[in-house]
């Protein structure tokens, strides 16, 4: 099974990546709406699109509305936005708003109801609050010999309650927004750094770590310090835009 990270950074694009947006193109499974959500058309394998937003942060949602040119590229029968209603119902009230975005794609939005459910491919999903301002989802997708884990927009600690809801995934991917030395910028603005992040895929027994959501103040190939992460978890890795991952 293949995951392509389509956008890899927070807050706002950089010269070298989008905002979050994740696609697993054989399922028809989408992780956030970030400003790379326009690249998703000439990946997806299915006829059917299923969009899992974390919270209801610009940076996360407004590729929403860049959808019509995903179905010009990739024609879809059905495209449904989960999230928490209350996620669902900012979006809905103020990014499709009449003076903002008045025409809404295809879509239709359907709240989450209790902690997990069947995806449309088979699988199973399980999704759990994570502490941030304004709130958060963190996912996890299991099918029999695969498993992913999602963990954005939270401040990482191996005794975060979240860290049960992720134990022995086979692909943690998971924020990373600052390197340690900007850890007191992190628990301020509800994000995570770099020592921390590691040690909660160590905590968690993940097969593999693969970090997102940086600082789009830095370009750098290495905007974390890998290395830090590696002295913890070894199997750890720097997300990049179009970079596709087998798990």
């Amino acid at each position: 099974m293949k995951l392509v990270l389509l956008g890899t950074t927070g807050y706002h694009p950089n010269d070298r990546r989008h905002t979050l947006c994740l696609l697993i193109p054989e399922c028809g499974i989408m992780l956030d709406a970030g400003t790379a959500v326009y690249r998703a058309g000439r990946y997806l394998e299915t006829s059917e699109l299923t969009i899992l937003l974390t919270h209801a942060h610009l940076d996360h949602v407004i590729g929403l509305t860049y959808l019509f040119n995903v179905v010009r590229a990739h024609p879809l029968d059905r495209i449904i936005v989960r999230g928490g209603a209350d996620c669902l119902a900012a979006v809905d009230k103020h990014l499709f708003s009449g003076a903002l975005f008045p025409k809404k794609p295809p879509m239709e939005f359907r709240p989450l109801g209790e902690g997990e459910e069947t995806l449309p491919s088979g699988g199973r999903l399980t999704f759990f609050p994570l502490e941030h301002h304004g709130g958060s989802l963190g996912y996890r997708l299991d099918w029999p010999g695969h498993s992913l884990a999602y963990v954005t927009d939270t401040t990482a600690s191996p005794d975060a309650e979240y860290v049960q809801k992720i134990r022995g995934v086979d692909l943690l991917v998971h924020e990373c927004y600052f390197a340690d030395a900007h850890a007191d910028w992190a628990k301020q603005t509800g994000h995570s750094w770099t020592t921390a992040v590691a040690q909660v895929a160590r905590e968690a027994r993940a097969r593999r770590l693969v970090l997102v959501h940086f600082d789009p103040l830095s370009t750098d190939d290495d905007p974390i310090g890998l290395d830090v992460a590696r002295a913890i978890f070894p199997s750890t890795e720097i997300g990049e835009d179009l970079m596709e991952l087998e798990f």
